[in-house]
């Protein structure tokens, strides 16, 4: 397996499960007060836009070719860094 392959299997996992994190997160706001429950859904929207963009990127690094993916690599890394620490402080939230 090639570094490139490696790199893109382990942005994969971490995509499915910060997906599975949002799924859980959209199940509490539903069983929210209101209110409340349109903040959490505001988040959740957020956060969803976050990962389809972290998800086109990832598509984007798979269409590269083994000598240009580095070029994108930090790219790739600022958008899981931004959905990482977001989809944490609204996860404590909802705790």
């Amino acid at each position: 397996m090639s570094v490139k392959q490696a790199y893109e299997k382990k942005m994969q996992a971490q995509l499915d499960e910060w997906s599975a994190e949002i799924k859980k997160l959209k199940a509490k706001a539903e069983y929210a007060e209101a209110d409340v429950e349109i903040k959490y859904h505001k988040q959740i929207e957020e956060l969803q836009a976050m990962q389809k963009a972290a998800s086109e990127k990832l598509t984007e690094l798979k269409d590269t070719s083994d000598d240009a993916w580095e070029e994108l690599k930090v790219g790739i890394e600022n958008s899981w860094d931004s959905l990482g620490s977001t989809l944490k402080s609204v996860s404590s939230k909802f705790r």
